[in-house]
């Protein structure tokens, strides 16, 4: 197999959110949840060790205070099942949300050094939460860090309160 076959097989080509366990969201937050997965399946690097039957579709819901993460061919077929405790997302997701509305209420009104300190900010709890992701992925599926980034952007959309 070539390091193009290869790559096409290492990666996500559908990221679905299960209706039944994920409520839906204001306007606001369906937007932001759809931004995410779009730019999840665009670019990303997603394997399960072992495996070489990519592309996969990867159906995330919700249980037991659980991200539900299932795994599966093109054609269906479950690969892999398994469960994220939200737990140690939480508190960085906390400081996240304050630090994103503080960036948001400082464009209107900040100058441009505070907006850019603030920004940094935002971006090194973003980094830690990619970095959270990666550790807690690490022995079920193989994720380089900006596919990381990208599930913890996705993770913050699902949670985030419009």
């Amino acid at each position: 197999m070539s390091a193009e076959e290869a790559a096409k097989r290492r990666r996500l080509c559908e990221v679905l959110l299960d209706d039944a366990s994920i409520d839906r969201g204001s306007p606001d937050q369906e937007h932001e949840r759809a931004i995410a997965i779009y730019d999840l399946i665009e670019e990303n690097s997603f394997a399960v060790p072992g495996r070489d039957d990519g592309p996969y579709s990867l159906r995330i819901g919700l249980h037991d205070s659980r991200l539900a993460f299932d795994v599966r061919t093109i054609s269906g077929k479950t690969i892999l099942s398994f469960g994220l405790s939200l737990t140690p997302f939480r508190s960085i997701l906390k400081d996240y949300f304050l630090v994103c509305e503080s960036y948001y209420a400082a464009i209107r009104t900040a100058s441009p050094a505070q907006i850019e300190a603030i920004d940094r900010s935002r971006g090194a709890l973003h980094n830690e939460g990619a970095s959270l992701v990666a550790q807690r992925l690490a022995d079920k599926v193989d994720v380089d860090s900006a596919t990381a980034r990208r599930l913890f952007t996705l993770i913050s959309a699902l949670h985030w309160k419009a």
